[in-house]
């Protein structure tokens, strides 16, 4: 039970915002390369609807 309960807050706490960290990444690199594409848009708008169902703010120079 414990260690269920350690592997899901694991996840919802580290997981979760590298995901969301890595996702923003790829866009950003995706769109120096290429431009403006749908593909970046999409990145774009889910790492923001990510963010807000996490209660997250992406936040400059934080650790």
């Amino acid at each position: 039970m414990l260690p269920k309960m350690i592997a899901r807050w694991a996840v919802a706490a580290i997981a979760v915002p590298l995901a969301i960290a890595g996702a923003r990444k790829v866009s950003e690199r995706m769109e120096a390369r290429r431009g403006s594409t749908r593909a970046t848009r999409l990145l774009r708008r889910g790492v923001s609807a990510a963010e807000r169902m996490t209660g997250r703010k992406r936040r400059r120079f934080a650790w």
